[in-house]
């Protein structure tokens, strides 16, 4: 097999692995311990069958300036969340299958997906259809309870006319209407910054959101406007 470094956060690291190996139709992916070695991950062996020949392997490491306990149950407790958010959502929303998870080493294993990255694509594409579905996809996301807390165009896989939505590193489950206004302020700050060409096509976003999550839509909207008010008055502060 081969291995990419392909993302290195504060909590996590993230592989593309590649396997050439088949048996029954499906690529073999064997994480034997000196493969494990190879990626620096703490866990037993483990085996995993796809139809794919790559997978994206997550893996949220040791941090030793932390208590070892408090470490340890933080990295169970949000690899536990991750993979709960991916399960759920896969039912709703284009989001990668997990296909495999360890909670005690902090693992989750999940398809990779093609395509085009939308931070760098979307304004070469159908943008005008495209953020109107992703408002709808934001809107099902928060129907199911869940705040994706790192909204960017940059977490999100544009393939085949499908988007698809990665990265729920920091998502968690909430049923504050606080909480939907503050992920949707925080994406459209960074829309705004991102792509400023196309900045006033903001609008789309929330229409698609009011059609997929119209039962609480007035009152995230309202919400927005009092956290972007408060974003306003704090930089008039400072």
């Amino acid at each position: 097999m081969e291995y990419k470094l392909i993302g290195h956060g504060a909590e996590a690291k993230i592989y593309l692995i590649e396997s050439d190996k088949k048996e029954n139709n499906k690529y073999i992916f064997e994480f034997n311990k000196d493969f494990l070695n190879k990626l620096e991950i703490d866990s037993e062996e483990f085996k995993i069958e796809n139809d794919k020949n790559k997978i994206v392997l997550k893996y949220r490491y040791k941090k030793k300036y932390r208590n070892e306990l408090i470490d340890k149950e933080f990295r169970k407790y949000r690899t536990r969340v991750e993979a709960k958010i991916l399960e759920k959502l896969y039912n709703y929303i284009n989001v990668p299958k997990l296909l495999y998870k360890n909670e005690e080493n902090g693992i989750i294993v999940m398809e990779y997906i093609e395509g085009y990255n939308l931070a760098k694509y979307l304004e070469k594409l159908n943008y005008e259809e495209i953020l109107y579905e992703i408002g709808k996809y934001i809107g099902l996301i928060h129907k199911n309870k869940i705040v994706h807390g790192d909204l960017t165009t940059g977490n999100m896989i544009y393939n085949n006319g499908k988007i698809y939505f990665i990265d729920f590193g920091l998502s968690f489950f909430s049923n504050r209407i606080e909480d939907y206004a503050v992920d949707l302020h925080l994406f459209k700050e960074l829309f705004e910054s991102n792509h400023w060409r196309i900045s006033d096509k903001f609008s789309l976003i929330l229409e698609g959101y009011k059609e997929s999550f119209l039962e609480k839509y007035e009152e995230v909207f309202h919400r927005l406007k009092v956290v972007e008010s408060r974003g306003r008055y704090k930089s008039i502060l400072f």
